[in-house]
């Protein structure tokens, strides 16, 4: 459809990016019928794909802080992607953690996370995974995720949203999406970082988009141009080939109903691998409990291994992961997932 279209050529697309996949993209995100885009208070830009995403985010809050009383600090949760605290200390932001991964019970610290956010002050920021937290495969139910909007509502805290994995956790886009449209609902100012890397298989081509939820369509409009100051100096304009690839699957009702089986089906198959994995190790009898693997959700598992045994399986048995014992559950299949539950089986065991 592209490669035949007589319209298209390789002249720059606007600073601001594809219309056509900006505008789609939010709706991906936030819903067609979200009140924030209703009312014309979302403000789009095309980004290098959500490492650019981020990077803008954090660039315009460091010069436009969301409060006047803002430290410029954000929070991250712990553990994290290991790009977040890079970005943001490069546009001079104050990165601090908030716990994230209790490794007694390899499940979330819920109240810790509460507990620290409660004390920061107010107009510091927030870096929330919108599903599938990176890396630990742990996101809050419905009901934490009400406790933190509370939080965020009333210490005056900013949320940062990213979002790589939408319809990767749940095989659903609506329902990865919940945690962003329910702050957005609940009259939340806000950005989102959305990657489009892993749910459309386009990693080389660095296709994603940040959308910023402001209170009101008068600062939507001021601060779009500014968000477009800060990209032009940058990245000048963004490149076109993946955002239209992306545009046409989103606008075309047939193209985007096979991009969603597409979706369920990867995301059944990391589930199946979850469960075999899990299985296989249930009935080795490995010591501890692995009722984790079936609990988290998205491509990756916080296995809860130690660095030695992570080294221990790369180099003995050649099972690579992390040292931080995340393990890639895409890279599972039915011909390898035995011999990895056999190899973490040897490692735990330690012979």
């Amino acid at each position: 459809m592209i490669s035949s279209d007589p319209s298209l050529n390789h002249e720059y697309l606007p600073i601001a990016g594809l219309p056509a996949f900006t505008s789609s993209s939010a709706k991906v995100i936030l819903g067609n019928n979200s009140p924030a885009l209703v009312e014309d208070r979302v403000a789009s830009i095309q980004t290098i794909s959500g490492t650019g995403a981020n990077h803008l985010g954090s660039l315009f809050l460091s010069r436009f802080p969301p409060n006047p009383n803002s430290t410029g600090t954000i929070y991250i949760s712990n553990p994290t992607w290991a790009n977040h605290a890079t970005i943001f200390k490069n546009v001079g932001l104050n990165v601090k953690q908030y716990p994230y991964w209790n490794p007694e019970t390899l499940s979330l610290d819920f109240d810790g996370l509460i507990g620290t956010l409660s004390s920061a002050n107010r107009g510091d920021i927030v870096l929330l995974h919108a599903c599938a937290h990176n890396p630990t495969g742990i996101d809050p139910t419905k009901e934490q995720w009400a406790q933190i909007a509370d939080v965020c509502d009333e210490r005056g805290l900013y949320p940062f949203f990213d979002c790589a994995y939408q319809g990767f956790a749940s095989g659903n886009l609506n329902n990865d999406a919940w945690a962003v449209r329910y702050f957005v609902n609940r009259g939340l100012e806000l950005l989102v970082c959305q990657s489009f890397a892993k749910n459309f298989g386009l990693y080389g081509q660095r296709v994603g988009a940040l959308h910023v939820v402001f209170a009101d369509s008068a600062t939507k409009k001021a601060a779009a141009s500014q968000l477009e100051f800060l990209q032009r100096a940058e990245i000048s304009n963004p490149p076109s080939y993946g955002a239209r690839i992306v545009s046409r699957i989103l606008t075309n009702a047939d193209l985007f109903s096979e991009w969603e089986r597409d979706l369920l089906i990867m995301a059944n198959r990391i589930n199946d691998m979850r469960i075999a994995l899990r299985s296989h190790l249930e009935q080795l009898g490995t010591p501890g409990s692995w009722d984790h693997i079936t609990s988290q959700i998205g491509m990756f598992s916080f296995t809860g291994l130690q660095t030695y045994q992570v080294e221990r399986l790369v180099d003995e048995f050649h099972v690579y992961l992390t040292k931080n014992g995340r393990i890639s559950m895409a890279g599972l299949n039915e011909s390898n997932v035995e011999y990895v539950a056999k190899s973490i089986d040897a490692v735990v065991r330690g012979i």
